[in-house]
């Protein structure tokens, strides 16, 4: 489980407009962290494109394993355990990671 893959994930059971079910997220947490404490910081992946700035899109493709167009949804950023992950899907680019780290720092200003 390294930086830029894409897992399916159950983040059930949730609170609020916290993301939920079972799902594809995206791990951003470095690999150092990921191989070491047994949790991961993730961006939840959704197929329902609501164009929030700040929310990057992924065009499906033979990489990410995506069925459908998404976006992934950077503001909902969370930390989940290894026990959530369920199975690897793909992964994304580093270009697509660099944009997810610039989103970040768009939302954490604002």
């Amino acid at each position: 489980m390294l930086q830029k893959d894409i897992y399916w994930a159950n983040l059930n059971p949730t609170k609020g407009k916290e993301q939920k079910g079972k799902r594809p997220v995206v791990i951003i947490s470095g690999n150092t962290m990921n191989r070491n404490l047994g949790v991961f910081i993730i961006c939840p992946i959704s197929s329902k494109i609501k164009n929030y700035a700040g929310c990057v899109k992924l065009e499906k493709n033979k990489t990410n394993n995506l069925t459908e167009n998404s976006e992934i949804i950077t503001f909902q950023i969370r930390t989940i355990a290894k026990e959530r992950m369920i199975k690897k899907i793909g992964e994304i680019t580093e270009e697509q990671l660099k944009e997810i780290f610039y989103s970040l720092n768009e939302v954490l200003y604002y």
